[in-house]
């Protein structure tokens, strides 16, 4: 049985759907219909934003639900302008906010943009407005936050760090740096994905050591 299998039931929760465009959808789905009674939504690419998101706020002793806060993922950087178009009329009661990869920031730039949210020229533009960028993406940022140690202390709690040693074998990776191998490890599957991002959250979170993009965008919802 794989370790997802066995999480507790809150775990379970907070994690949702694994993997899949179905799962996606469907997480979608369940977001936005929070949002009529929402005071803030943040836009995110995927689950894993979304974990990440939820997982940070309950390290910091925060209910976003509590505090109606939606975290809706979009299903790829691409919806950005769709999502804006779409709770702009909520806009005089609804904060927005979001999060993206390095190599979507001009995507969400332009979103901002076309959608008359605002007019950013720079991350620093972005910022202002609640918008945050993970450099370079929000694996990178986490396996940075908590060092290639600590991963590897979290793969050997997961029964992965034998997996991660063959994998380190492997011609194509030996004697890459470690942080890249963690990256394209975790990258390999979405089940792995979505449990580890929220490992790393918790990780990050028990040592004070949040990737900025994430407290920022916590700070500001």
């Amino acid at each position: 049985m794989d370790v997802t299998d066995r999480r507790e039931p809150g775990r379970a929760a907070l994690d949702g759907p694994l993997g899949g465009n179905a799962a996606s959808i469907r997480a979608t789905a369940r977001a936005l219909a929070k949002v009529e009674s929402a005071v803030a939504a943040v836009l995110v690419e995927g689950i894993s934003d979304q974990i990440a998101l939820k997982t940070a706020a309950v390290g910091r002793g925060r209910d976003l639900d509590a505090e109606r806060v939606v975290i809706v993922p979009m299903g790829g950087a691409h919806a950005i302008g769709r999502f804006l178009t779409r709770l702009g009329p909520l806009g005089t009661r609804l904060r927005l906010a979001g999060l993206c990869d390095l190599r979507e920031e001009e995507i969400f730039r332009r979103g901002l943009d076309v959608t008359g949210v605002g007019s950013p020229r720079t991350r620093t533009d972005m910022e202002h407005l609640g918008f945050y960028v993970c450099v370079s993406d929000l694996e990178e940022e986490l396996i940075r936050a908590v060092g290639p140690a600590g991963v590897e202390v979290l793969f050997d709690s997961q029964g992965d760090l034998r997996s991660f040693r063959s994998f380190q074998s492997q011609p194509a990776w030996r004697g890459r740096e470690p942080e890249a191998q963690m990256w394209r490890f975790i990258r390999s599957s979405s089940r792995r994905s979505l449990r580890y991002t929220r490992l790393l959250v918790e990780a990050a979170a028990g040592r004070d050591a949040l990737p900025r993009p994430l407290d920022a965008l916590l700070a500001t919802v």
